[in-house]
C-alpha cells in the first residue's frame, strides 16, 4: 500500500484570536512556550518537504493570519510547485487579504461554520461577532473568486444544527462541506460531556449517508469518523447500490478512513510530527530529523500502518481496511492508539 504523504497541516502560530470550545491546541492570543517560528526557518521546512513530495500544504494555526509573513511563506510554497492553502476562522479576512492570498497563489481557504445562525456559533467559539466575520470573509471570497471549503464541528450543543448548516453551505457557494466529529483533544477535554455519545453517533452519519445519495454538485465528508466507510458499504449492499460515492474515493485514496500517519499528518508550531492535527504524539521532530526520515521510519507511523497490530472489535473487524477506527480518538479516550475506536457501536461478524 502506498502511504506516500498526500497532505499536510502544518500549525504556523498557536496564537489565535478565537478562544474555541474544542480548540485542538488550547489556543489563545498568547500562548506562552510555543513561539512563532522565523520565516528562513519556514522556507527550509518547505524545502525539506519539496525534496521528498509535493504534500498539499495547509498553512493552520492558531489563525495563520496573525502572522505578518503568512502570505511569504504561501509565496514561496507556491514558487516551489508546492499546492499551498489556508485554514482560517475568517474574523480577520479583508479586501486586502483576498488580494494577497490570490498574489501568493493560495489554491484553498478552508474557514469553519458551527452554526446557521449567529447565536449558535459565537456560542462555539465563545466570541461574540465570529459568525459575522466570517460570513463578510465568504462574501470577500465569493466577490474575489477564492475557493473555499467549510468545516463544521458537532458536539451535542450544536448536532442539531447539521441539516441547517447544510442547506446553508450549499447557498454560500462553498466548494465542500466537512462534517467533523469531535475528538476531545486540547481544550477539547473540557466538555467530555458534551461528545455525541456512542448512541446517538451512527445517527448522524446515516443521515449524512442519506444527505450525500442524494447531493451531485457539492463534496461533502464526514471527518474523524472512519466508521462512515463502513457504513457506505453495509448500506450500499443492503439496498443493492454499486454507486461510488465521492467522500468515500476522495477520503480514502485507496486506503482507509482514517488517514492519521497514512496519508496525512500535522507539523506544530515546535516542529512536531503528528500523525493528525487531533493526535498529539510527536513521530519526530523536523528541527532533529528530516521529514522523509520521520515519515517512513517513525514507530509510531509504522504502527499505524499495520492494521494487524490493531486491537479488540477494530482488530477483529472485517471493516478495518476502509474504516480501521479513529486512532486518535483511541488515543485521547484509552491512552492506547491501537485500542478499538471507542464511539463505535458495530460489533464485527454481525
Amino acid at each position: 500500500m502506498d502511504f506516500e504523504p498526500k497532505w499536510i497541516a502544518w500549525e504556523i502560530t498557536r496564537r489565535c484570536n478565537l478562544k474555541c470550545v474544542h480548540c485542538r491546541s488550547s489556543s489563545e492570543l498568547e500562548v506562552a512556550g510555543h513561539p512563532d517560528f522565523s520565516l528562513a526557518e519556514a522556507k527550509r521546512v518547505l524545502d525539506d518537504i519539496h525534496s521528498y513530495g509535493d504534500p498539499v500544504m495547509v498553512l493552520s494555526g492558531g489563525e495563520p493570519l496573525l502572522r505578518s509573513d503568512v502570505f511569504d511563506i504561501a509565496a514561496y510554497g507556491t514558487s516551489l510547485g508546492m499546492r499551498m492553502c489556508l485554514a482560517t476562522n475568517g474574523t480577520l479576512v479583508t479586501e486586502e487579504t483576498c488580494r494577497k492570498i490570490k498574489e501568493a497563489g493560495i489554491k484553498m481557504v478552508s474557514l469553519s461554520l458551527d452554526g446557521a445562525s449567529a447565536e449558535v456559533h459565537d456560542n462555539f467559539r465563545n466570541q461574540p461577532g465570529a459568525f459575522a466575520g466570517t460570513m463578510n470573509a465568504i462574501r470577500l471570497f465569493n466577490e474575489h473568486a477564492i475557493p473555499f471549503l467549510i468545516n463544521s464541528s458537532f458536539t451535542k450543543r450544536n448536532k442539531e444544527e447539521a441539516p441547517k448548516i447544510y442547506r446553508l453551505v450549499k447557498e454560500l457557494n462553498a466548494t465542500a462541506w466537512y462534517l467533523f466529529m469531535i475528538v476531545p483533544t486540547g481544550r477539547g477535554e473540557e466538555i467530555m460531556d458534551e461528545l455525541i455519545p456512542e448512541s446517538e453517533y451512527e445517527d448522524i452519519l446515516n443521515w449524512h449517508y442519506d444527505m450525500e445519495k442524494e447531493e451531485h454538485d457539492l463534496l461533502v465528508r464526514p471527518t474523524c469518523a472512519p466508521q462512515y466507510y463502513r457504513i457506505v458499504l453495509q448500506r450500499s449492499k443492503e439496498e443493492g447500490e454499486r454507486f461510488k460515492r465521492r467522500s468515500l474515493k476522495f477520503s480514502t485514496g485507496g486506503s482507509k478512513g482514517c488517514l492519521a500517519g497514512q496519508l496525512i499528518c500535522l507539523i506544530d508550531v515546535d516542529g512536531n510530527v503528528l500523525p493528525c492535527s487531533y493526535f498529539p504524539k510527536s513521530a519526530g521532530n523536523i528541527r532533529e530529523q528530516s521529514f522523509k526520515d520521520i515519515w517512513e521510519n517513525s514507530q509510531l507511523f509504522l504502527e499505524l500502518r499495520d492494521f494487524k497490530g490493531y486491537k479488540d472489535n477494530c482488530g477483529r473487524c472485517e471493516y478495518v481496511n476502509v474504516c480501521g477506527g479513529c486512532r486518535a480518538r483511541a488515543y485521547a479516550m484509552t491512552g492506547d492508539y491501537l485500542a478499538q475506536e471507542p464511539f463505535c457501536s458495530y460489533r464485527p461478524g454481525t
